[in-house]
């Protein structure tokens, strides 16, 4: 059997350099596609068979009596929650990154959803802020992770907020949007103490379908919302 001369040996050298060169290059496009997908918020795969109680009491106590409440003929007229969006500000990011890096793990436990990182829109020289610096992380919860965060959070995590008495009705936006500020996000149990590095405050808004805050602050109160008397 004939030899290769030495030129076919270096066309084939050539071309196995280059199909090396090929799958390096596709590995690191799936690597930025991953990356950039958990940087919108890519939702974390939920337990098959999971069901969502909150969502039950919604669709079969709390539905029928808020339509009953307010005089409506279609179930699809009741006020509902539409989204849950989690803020966390971390103004130290400017100086030190790792800060934000700890915040997006705490909210990534927190809420079981990759957050996405938020940045300045301007620059303020009083602030040492210059446009496009991280500030914070954001995450938007809906569907059946959106129910299972809020049953969370009024079951488990206000009853553990020191001194706890109740929380304002009076943070609506006049549309049935409510906005709840926690000061600690250690009062999640799924945060491991040995791990804060810091205690970090975080803005909980509750996006519903409500027209009025009377149907908001009726809706949220049904499902549990543990409003001062």
């Amino acid at each position: 059997m004939a030899k290769d001369t030495p030129k076919e040996q270096k066309k084939e050298h050539k071309e196995h350099a280059t199909k090396e060169q090929q799958k390096a290059k596709s590995k690191e496009q799936h690597q930025k596609v991953q990356a950039t997908e958990a940087h919108k918020g890519a939702v974390i795969p939920m337990p098959k068979g999971y069901k969502v109680r909150m969502n039950d009491l919604y669709l079969n106590t709390v539905r029928p009596a808020l339509m009953k409440d307010f005089n409506l003929s279609s179930p699809m007229a009741a006020p509902k929650i539409t989204k849950i969006v989690i803020n966390i500000g971390v103004s130290e990011a400017k100086e030190n990154i790792q800060a934000l890096d700890l915040a997006k793990e705490d909210l990534t436990v927190i809420s079981g959803q990759a957050p996405q990182v938020r940045r300045a829109k301007k620059s303020i020289s009083n602030f040492k802020l210059r446009e496009g610096m991280p500030i914070g992380c954001m995450v938007t919860l809906r569907g059946a992770r959106m129910y299972e965060f809020f049953d969370r959070l009024v079951n488990v995590a206000l009853p553990r907020v020191r001194d706890f008495k109740g929380i304002s009705d009076r943070s609506f936006d006049g549309r049935g949007n409510y906005a709840l500020g926690l000061r600690e996000q250690i009062i999640f149990p799924e945060i491991d103490l040995d791990k804060v590095d810091k205690v970090r405050g975080l803005t909980v808004c509750i996006n519903t379908t409500a027209k009025t805050d009377a149907e908001g602050r009726a809706l949220l109160r049904a499902l549990g919302m543990p409003f001062r008397s």
